[in-house]
């Protein structure tokens, strides 16, 4: 894909799509880009390096572009690890992992919280103030019924280990009131069918976790293509809609491939993971034929295996960076790694945790997908289900940016 085609992939993430405004009259497109040339300057360096166009600048933060032309592509040391990994004891690959996530470079993005992408869309709002002379706007409200965030949980199921132990995480999320989504890897291990069925029975949802869990899916394009091929007749078999790439390799043009509503293989900013980098979005945006829900918190492994967490408080710090931005808190944990009572508990504390906050939108990945391309396309708030609108004014925008707080302090 070239360089405009990957841009394409981003282009219905413009601000205005982002915001839908409602007040009358609405900015014209020559007010969006100046607001937008004005707000960049919040954006990393690397992100405007092209210059503060919205195209290369969405393509630079959302399609990753600031890290450069060969970031979808694993490192020859990563690729020959991947070749030799069926051989190596499945504790000892754990090690590895750790290893390698514990001795990650520095990150161009911040983590565990970016804000920088959330405190540009709230800049372009704040300069649009400027340049109508307007001290409130009206927009359609990023959630149902107006709940300040969205909570979505999912779970990778990498081995029939774990596969064997879903049912005690369904119990588990369902003990505190929620359901979640079960990512499978369908030739990976033998599929237990009737687990399937009793999951969305009980208003679970079901995803594919890649083909195989081996690494080698985004080894070359014709690779991917072949499985993609065998991943969309899991889809249609299994009548679901949802797909997360296995060890977060991903490559954005060629999962166009894939038939599915949306996609979770991307994140907001993870320098642990094999592939690093980020999206630096907490919100959910279109790429290209579907609708992507990066994942926001960090994932339980690197929690607690990596950083030797025994609590959840890493994640409940980063939801209070969500709740301010109006985004998605989207976690992922493993059934193979809840086995650990470690594990287990940190993910028991959490889910008590929220379930005390609990003014949020929970939702199943596929219901937060619906809504997000809902609230895109409707023609006005009164024809979105649960739609809303509210009011920003430039005080309130002002609280979330730290650098104008100490301009105004100063």
């Amino acid at each position: 894909m070239t360089q405009h085609g990957a841009e394409d992939l981003y282009a219905e993430n413009h601000p205005q799509s982002f915001w839908r405004l409602l007040t009358e009259p609405a900015p014209s497109e020559a007010l969006w880009a100046a607001a937008v040339h004005a707000a960049a300057a919040v954006l990393p360096p690397a992100a405007r390096v092209a210059g503060a166009d919205i195209d290369r600048l969405l393509f630079n933060t959302l399609g990753e572009g600031q890290f450069g032309p060969n970031h979808w592509q694993l490192s020859p040391l990563r690729q020959a690890y991947y070749m030799v990994k069926p051989l190596i004891p499945r504790p000892v690959t754990r090690g590895v992992r750790r290893l390698c996530r514990g001795s990650t470079a520095r990150s161009l993005l911040g983590w565990p919280i970016e804000e920088r992408y959330a405190r540009f869309q709230w800049q372009v709002v704040r300069e649009l103030l400027k340049l109508t002379g307007r001290h409130t706007l009206s927009h359609i409200h990023f959630w149902p019924e107006g709940r300040p965030f969205a909570f979505a949980i999912t779970h990778d199921v990498e081995t029939g280990e774990g596969q064997r132990f879903v049912r005690a995480v369904a119990d588990l999320d369902a003990s505190y009131g929620f359901r979640s989504s079960f990512n499978f890897v369908p030739e990976g291990y033998r599929l237990d069918w009737r687990l399937f069925d009793e999951l969305q029975n009980r208003g679970f949802e079901v995803g594919i976790h890649g083909l195989n869990h081996d690494g080698k899916g985004f080894r070359s394009y014709d690779e991917f293509m072949r499985r993609a091929e065998r991943i969309n007749h899991y889809l249609k078999a299994l009548g679901v809609v949802g797909f997360r790439a296995p060890l977060m390799h991903r490559n954005p043009a060629w999962l166009q491939a894939l038939d599915i509503e949306y996609d979770l293989s991307f994140f907001d900013s993870d320098p642990y993971e094999p592939m690093p980098g980020g999206t630096m979005s907490p919100w959910p945006f279109m790429m290209g034929r579907f609708v992507e829900l990066p994942y926001t918190l960090v994932q339980d492994h690197t929690l607690t295996e990596v950083l030797r967490e025994s609590t959840p408080n890493l994640w409940l710090q980063k939801v209070d960076f969500i709740r301010d931005y109006n985004g998605l808190a989207l976690v992922i944990t493993h059934p193979d790694y809840l086995r650990s009572a470690k594990t287990w508990q940190v993910y028991a504390d959490f889910l008590r945790a929220m379930r005390d906050i609990g003014d949020f939108w929970h939702a199943l990945p596929r219901e937060v997908a619906r809504w997000w391309r809902g609230r895109a396309t409707a023609e006005s708030v009164i024809t979105l289900a649960g739609g809303v609108s509210r009011t920003i004014a430039a005080p309130e925008l002002a609280e979330l940016d730290p650098v104008a707080n100490a301009v105004a302090a100063g």
